[in-house]
């Protein structure tokens, strides 16, 4: 019988009662069975007669006498001493069954006459009492909190304090003391329509809640202890005691429960209106406006109490962020809240706001329907500390900042002021690109002289270290309180042939792609190009063609026929000429040949930013589409010039508040490509420089690398170029771009400044080299790494690759004709030429490739070859050592194979 099924000892007479009175007795107490009574064996003792009461009632009884058992008490247990098999007296190592129980505890956790998991599971009352504790203890604390929180002084919290930029030497650009300005009003200067609208979009229990929303205030915290959005769940009230009573605008865990216990007391102590009012009067509405007051006279040049209902919901729309929807655009702070982006996002809060004031009944709906036009407000206007150049400064630095800070500091925030911002900025630099500028501009562009051609006429510069990233200088335009975009910074105006080198950079490091190659291999086979051994056709309108020799055409079926400048043909060329010439047609093909996702991805590896390129894989890709800014395309040369090392530009160094470091500048260089890669780009660039159309950029006694580039339509021109210590961006285009003009269309340039058409090597490339002649003066000149070979031949865009010598054709023409011309052809019988083009692809008048062409040849060549003769292979590699024709069959070749003229 097993040992847990054993018997227990049984009372003497007694009936139930004894028997449970024999259970609740203490096993101590309990008298001992005599030796008398005793059996010698183990069998006897369950032969013991059962007493009154039956065995069931004992064994009842003995059950409630174990329950009542402390765990930690001794019992009668196997190891306890004392415990026989038949119970005892166990002591403290460990209890028995039937055991004495041990002393009630204060606290029965973990829980007596429990075991396993059960321990530890709180009795309901254990959890009635802990929940009641903790809220206690809460209540108690928010009482503490409430009673011993001083609501700040909103006077001194809210006054607005400057911030002070610094030029990179340390000295004080300038103290924008006139950034944020501000003007307190009474409730009864602030109209009703204004009062509403803010109610009606933020808050519609503003009247009737104590300040506070729990429940939003529940989700904001939980997000933040999560680490989560931080925002959310404020009142008006709330937003009142951020702006106006807090000098901390973190969003932080302690900061919400501070601004928690001061809003409850400013909701108990202040009247609704004098809240409102506050709120108000000290909400941030862009363009440095806090208050409705100044708010009023930036926007619509009138005081607040003027504004109309139409007017009062635009302003209200404002307080859900100035940045996205201001409709002048804030396209320094972030690139998508452009002029017409805001406006829309404007325009469709400004009528939700009207229709919810109607929904609220706190605008007649009548009053409502007046309302049908955006009420557009005035352009921004900026204060005369901010004139010339030091206002696109201030304004780039300030977006820097605000984007790149780890602790989320907004703009509105760092309009509150009290900020100290170290710039990258050399003031010397800037002046020197001013200059430069002016120079070019009082000598050549008269908008009163030629007012169809001179007007409008815009420069953009920037300036970048290669070693650091650091933007030295930029030129943003003529005033910055006058022409508020800063030509800096992405402006829309095309890069042009200034593109070219990311196509070369990805040509010489990923390659282009062999439809020949070993199938075995995958279909993305490529080889990487030398600059010097790949040849392609520079001729003028060259049919573009996918890599693999099919015709590209777009979605309307049409081919695309790629001119040159000029209308030049230059024919067959290789890519060092053909970037030295600018010549449009070989880079387009290679483009293709590489492909376009691939360029563009060099281009971003460079250090364009994504945003900025054209999302089309149209073969025009490659010959700059996109518009990036003048500030990265000379970060992006500078990867170049530091051998493939890539930086971010950035304009500030460090940022103090009260004596704090709250942003110190720390991102390290990326690998973008090779030393290999970028040395050799810029050993091409160079030849522009010395021998091609950069050369009104050379620089006495320095190597110098750089591209023109010129837009279709004469619309926008460029030069940028490097030395190893500084890479510089120059653009120049006609656009009207004042405030109130909405098209913002770039114009043509013919006869702009007297000339037949501007081009990146006029203008553009003489401002590059007065400034950077001034910008080195005191400069030691640093040589270029000496590049180290790359690549290998590549024959592209229909130019012919040589045809091999008569000894080694002998050794493998046999063998592969066999094997691949029954494969390709459908009888045994070559079909002609021009029935071989007709029935695949069709062939152009000087035809010979696969698909044919005006200007000779197909990309990989054609069945049988073309009218002028069949070649060895139209985008192949150039023949091995060995002699193998890696275009197919010498001569007739499949259809990969031979290419015409």
């Amino acid at each position: 019988m097993s040992e847990h099924r054993r018997k227990q000892p049984q009372p003497q007479g007694g009936g139930r009662a004894a028997a449970r009175r024999a259970a609740q007795q203490p096993s101590g107490r309990r008298a001992a069975p005599s030796q008398e009574t005793v059996s010698a064996s183990h069998s006897d003792s369950y032969e013991e007669e059962t007493p009154y009461g039956g065995r069931a009632a004992a064994r009842r009884a003995a059950q409630r006498g174990g329950r009542r058992r402390a765990p930690d008490a001794g019992g009668p247990g196997r190891g306890g001493p004392g415990g026989g098999r038949r119970g005892g007296g166990g002591g403290a190592e460990g209890p028995g069954r039937g055991g004495q129980p041990g002393k009630k505890r204060l606290i029965d956790y973990p829980r007596y006459g429990k075991y396993g998991w059960h321990r530890w599971v709180p009795s309901w009352k254990q959890t009635t009492a802990l929940s009641i504790g903790f809220l206690g203890s809460v209540l108690a604390a928010g009482t503490i909190a409430y009673a011993v929180v001083q609501v700040p002084d909103d006077n001194k919290a809210s006054k607005a304090e400057n911030n002070v930029y610094y030029w990179d030497d340390g000295t004080q650009m300038v103290a924008t003391g006139g950034e944020v300005n501000r003007q307190i009003i009474g409730i009864e200067s602030i109209p009703k329509a204004m009062q509403w609208a803010v109610v009606s979009a933020e808050n519609k229990s503003f009247y009737e809640d104590p300040g506070i929303d729990v429940m939003g205030m529940g989700r904001a915290l939980f997000n933040m202890a999560m680490g989560g959005d931080t925002q959310g769940g404020s009142t008006i009230t709330q937003q009142y005691v951020k702006n106006a009573r807090l000098g901390d605008q973190s969003q932080t865990f302690s900061r919400k429960f501070k601004e928690l216990f001061i809003s409850m007391k400013v909701g108990t102590d202040m009247d609704k209106p004098e809240i409102l009012a506050g709120y108000l009067n000290t909400s941030y509405y862009g363009r440095g406006a806090s208050g409705i007051q100044a708010a009023a006279r930036t926007y619509y040049g009138k005081d607040a109490k003027e504004l109309n209902a139409s007017e009062c919901a635009f302003l209200a729309s404002l307080l859900k962020g100035p940045t996205y929807y201001d409709p002048a655009g804030q396209t320094e702070i972030d690139p998508d809240a452009t002029a017409a982006k805001n406006t829309a996002r404007a325009t469709e809060r400004w009528s939700w706001i009207l229709d919810e004031m109607v929904r609220d009944k706190r605008l007649d709906a009548a009053e409502r329907a007046k309302y049908t036009s955006f009420p557009m407000p005035d352009p921004p206007k900026k204060n005369g500390e901010l004139s010339g150049q030091v206002g696109y400064l201030v304004d780039l630095a300030k977006a820097y900042f605000v984007n790149n800070n780890e602790r989320s500091t907004t703009a509105e925030q760092l309009a509150t002021g009290g900020y100290e911002i170290h710039t990258t900025f050399n003031k010397k630099k800037v002046q020197q690109l001013q200059n430069a500028v002016e120079k070019v501009y009082d000598a050549n562009i008269d908008p009163k002289k030629r007012p169809k051609t001179d007007t409008h006429v815009q420069f953009g510069g920037a300036s970048v270290e290669p070693a650091t990233g650091k933007i030295v200088a930029i030129y943003g335009g003529q005033d910055a309180v006058k022409h508020f975009t800063n030509n800096a910074d992405q402006t829309g105006a095309q890069v042009g042939s200034t593109f070219k080198p990311y196509v070369l950079a990805a040509a010489m490091d990923r390659g282009v792609r062999d439809p020949q190659g070993d199938l075995d291999q995958g279909p993305d086979q490529r080889t990487p190009v030398s600059p010097d051994k790949t040849i392609y056709n520079g001729d003028n309108k060259l049919k573009i063609k996918n890599y693999d020799g099919s015709i590209w055409t777009n979605e309307e079926g049409k081919e695309w026929l790629q001119t040159n400048d000029g209308d030049e043909s230059y024919g067959d060329i290789d890519l060092r000429e053909a970037m030295r010439e600018s010549a449009n047609s070989p880079f387009v093909q290679l483009g293709m040949d590489v492909g376009i996702p691939v360029v563009r991805d060099y281009a971003i590896r460079a250090g364009l930013l994504e945003s900025s390129l054209n999302k089309s894989d149209v073969p025009s890709f490659s010959i700059g589409i996109s518009d990036p800014s003048a500030i990265r395309m000379a970060a992006s040369y500078a990867t170049f010039a530091s051998s493939g090392k890539q930086r971010d530009p950035y304009s500030v160094t460090e940022v103090k508040k009260g004596g704090e470091t709250v942003y110190q500048h720390d991102k390290p260089a990326k690998t973008a490509f090779s030393a290999a890669v970028a040395d050799n780009v810029t050993d091409v660039l160079k030849t522009v420089v010395e021998d091609g159309t950069g050369k009104n950029a050379r620089l006495e006694g320095r190597e110098v690398a750089g591209k023109t580039g010129t837009t279709d339509g004469n619309k926008s021109a460029w030069f940028v170029g490097y030395t190893p210590q500084l890479s510089t961006a120059i653009d120049m285009y006609r656009m009207d771009d004042d405030a109130n003009n909405k098209k913002r269309e770039f114009l043509e340039m013919y006869g702009t400044g007297d000339q037949e058409s501007i081009h990146g090597a006029s203008f553009p490339s003489e401002i590059w080299h007065d400034y950077m002649a001034e910008a080195l003066k005191n400069v030691p000149a640093k040589a270029f790494p000496k590049p180290e070979p790359i690549g290998g031949s590549w024959y592209g865009g229909g130019a012919a690759s040589p045809t091999p010598t008569p000894s080694e054709t002998p050794s493998e023409t046999p063998s592969e004709t066999p094997s691949e011309t029954p494969s390709e052809t459908p009888s045994s019988a070559p079909p002609s030429p021009s029935d071989t083009c007709e029935q695949i692809f069709g062939c152009g008048d000087n035809g010979g490739g696969n698909q044919g062409g005006d200007n000779g040849g197909g990309n990989q060549g054609g069945n049988q070859g073309g009218d002028n003769g069949g070649g060895n292979g139209g985008a192949s590699s150039s023949p091995p050592a060995t002699g193998a024709d890696p275009g197919g069959q010498d001569g007739s070749g499949g259809f990969f194979g031979g290419s015409g003229g």
